[in-house]
């Protein structure tokens, strides 16, 4: 057998009943859009941090690092909660433009 457990093994309604395994997933080829991070607009808020369902955005000493696109689903969150007077992330159609 593949080691692959049967229905009557799996948890009902497909729980995660490992904490933080989430990570071992790579999800971000899910895209249609992207978020692109300008380092220079960025006064490292962290609203996007905050906001993020997926924990894509990267923090280190208190400061934005980058996005972890191979876990980003590009829901487009962090764009929309970035300060408008910085808008230091913007949304991108993947494979285009910015950051390619």
């Amino acid at each position: 057998m593949s080691g692959l457990k049967g229905w009557r093994e799996i948890p009902i309604g497909g729980l995660i009943l490992d904490a933080g395994n989430a990570e071992q997933y790579k999800t971000g080829s899910w895209r249609t859009y992207r978020p692109v991070w300008d380092e220079g607009k960025c006064i490292h808020c962290l609203f996007c941090w905050i906001y993020c369902p997926d924990s894509a955005i990267i923090v280190e000493e208190g400061k934005m690092k980058g996005i972890d696109l191979e876990h980003c689903k590009g829901c487009g969150i962090c764009a929309e909660e970035c300060p408008p007077k910085e808008k230091a992330i913007e949304m991108v159609l993947e494979g285009e433009g910015k950051g390619v």
